[in-house]
């Protein structure tokens, strides 16, 4: 049992406050999921070339000055460093490929996240409201988020192992239930080269629905991909740069409910999640169906 949490901003003039209405979201959600949570949030477009980079280290107070410092004679480029707790969030004009072989070589005991224009990734164990909390997430402004509270069924609580995952750039999800077949279909991807970062059966999914939009798929026609292949039961909420999607499998066991209305589109595992959100006395409030695709676009 975990929950999920969605938040999609339409009125420009509340993304400044998108942490602040998403935040009780997640702490109701809590109690699906005690044990670490995590969200994705994604804010404006950087410019030209430059992405950015979420990143964990294992402890508080590390060194991140070192790591800068590191990275800038490496790569002898502009580099800024944002640091929040044990999370931080590296902007610069290199490549992904090249910034995580080199992290992970170097600075192993660091975990980057995340890979974007748009997206940053804060994931930890400990109780949801704790997390909150401690990386600020009422602060947190932009046009939409993913977030999730983890109740581990297959997998070590671990901060490589909470929710959300991301696979290539600005693709996230969060996942309530359990996949029977990862293993299968994490074969079939490391064949192709793609390569995995942890054993739980979220990435799996994960990795399989961004390669296929790689190989060319809409997300739509990845998640049409995902029901053929991805067995068991789930929920499943994903963010793109562009795009906020929701999907049950086709028993649909696992609980969602969305309210909607001219300002946004909320999304959470129980409707007390969304109780305090303005106008939601008036929102449209629906369970998404069984193998129904509801995108939302940015």
């Amino acid at each position: 049992m975990c929950g999920i949490v969605g938040l999609l901003i339409k009125n420009p003039a509340l993304r400044p406050r998108l942490g602040e209405l998403m935040t009780p979201i997640l702490d109701e959600m809590a109690a699906r999921g005690p044990e670490s949570a995590g969200l994705a949030v994604f804010t404006d477009q950087l410019s030209g070339v430059q992405r950015k980079y979420s990143i964990h280290a294992p402890i508080w107070g590390y060194d991140w000055s070192g790591f800068e410092a590191r990275f800038i004679e490496r790569f002898g480029t502009e580099a800024q460093l944002a640091v929040t707790g044990n999370h931080a969030v590296l902007v610069c004009d290199e490549a992904p490929a090249a910034v995580k072989k080199w992290t992970q070589e170097h600075f192993g005991q660091l975990h980057v996240l995340s890979a974007g224009r748009v997206i940053d990734v804060y994931k930890d164990i400990g109780h949801p409201s704790e997390i909150a909390l401690r990386y600020d997430f009422r602060k947190l402004s932009g046009t939409h988020v993913v977030g999730h509270t983890r109740m581990a069924t297959e997998s070590a609580v671990t901060p490589d192992r909470a929710h959300p995952f991301t696979a290539g750039e600005d693709f996230c999800l969060v996942h309530n239930g359990t996949i029977s077949n990862p293993y299968m279909i994490r074969r079939k991807l490391e064949h192709r080269g793609i390569v995995f970062e942890t054993d739980n059966d979220t990435e799996a999914a994960t990795r399989f629905l961004e390669w296929r939009m790689r190989e060319g798929d809409s997300l739509e026609d990845a998640l049409r991909q995902g029901f053929r292949e991805l067995d068991g039961f789930y929920t499943f909420l994903i963010g793109t740069d562009t795009e906020l999607a929701l999907v049950r499998d086709a028993f649909a066991c696992k609980p969602a409910i969305v309210a909607e209305t001219d300002d946004y589109v909320a999304i959470a595992s129980e409707f007390r999640g969304l109780a305090h959100l303005p106008g939601v006395n008036n929102a449209h409030l629906f369970e998404p169906m069984p193998e129904e695709l509801y995108v939302w676009k940015v």
